[in-house]
């Protein structure tokens, strides 16, 4: 609940099974109804889901989800007279996987998203090539292990915008100076260089030291910032 003035608002959740479907129903302290019903395997590898928002009429929305051991779909569509369609999906293997990201607008006939990208890792190296924006921006990356045993790696990614001709290059490293201090630190390509050196002090609790520094106005742009997370 919430506390404001002398009023206290809160928060009414409850769930209801039965079989394989799941009715979770909540009424927020505005007297707005969320209703999300999940019908699990409604056939092998499926899933279906029905929300809605009172009194929002707008608001509901259908998802079905899909997943086999090589491939993975979801697809929604807004109860709307003009609803935005989303589908995305991916095929492949833990080593190299391919996957897109669309969303269609019926009312204008436009994509207002589409994007798609390709992966390839084994035990020390992750790369992968995605295409966002419309097909607008190219966007590569490169991860690599060097030493499991100190945590050290490097990483590079290289972002095209064919819209401007513009290139953004940036490389970065990691290295843990024991189990429980890490440094890491990059820079790219128009002279903006950072780096921090993170601390655990105690489990799941960390001390943070940062900096940043513009290379081509030293004077003027360096930031330093600390940061305490604590968690129970």
């Amino acid at each position: 609940g919430t506390k404001k003035g002398e009023l206290f608002l809160a928060d009414v959740n409850t769930q209801l099974k039965n079989k394989n479907v799941t009715t979770d129903i909540k009424v927020d302290a505005y007297s707005n109804l969320y209703t999300t019903i999940t019908v699990d395997q409604p056939a092998p590898g499926l899933k279906a889901i029905f929300s809605f928002r009172v009194p929002d009429q707008r608001s509901g929305k259908v998802e079905l989800q899909y997943l086999h051991e090589y491939a993975g779909i979801s697809s929604s569509i807004g109860l709307t007279a003009n609803p935005i369609v989303n589908l995305s999906g991916v095929i492949g293997t833990n080593v190299l996987a391919l996957g897109t990201d669309l969303s269609f607008d019926t009312k204008t006939g436009n994509f207002t998203k589409c994007n798609a990208g390709l992966s390839f890792s084994n035990v020390d190296l992750i790369a992968s090539l995605t295409l966002n924006e419309k097909g607008d921006s190219l966007n590569a990356s490169y991860y690599h292990i060097v030493n499991p045993m100190t945590n050290t790696a490097v990483g590079a990614e290289v972002t095209h915008s064919f819209s401007t001709n513009e290139n953004t290059i940036t490389i970065g490293t990691q290295h843990a100076l024991d189990p429980l201090t890490m440094v890491k630190a990059r820079v790219n390509n128009a002279g903006k260089a950072s780096a921090l050196i993170q601390h655990e002090w105690r489990p799941r609790s960390l001390f943070t030291i940062s900096g940043e520094v513009d290379t081509k106005s030293i004077d003027k742009s360096a930031k330093v910032g600390l940061a305490l997370a604590l968690k129970p």
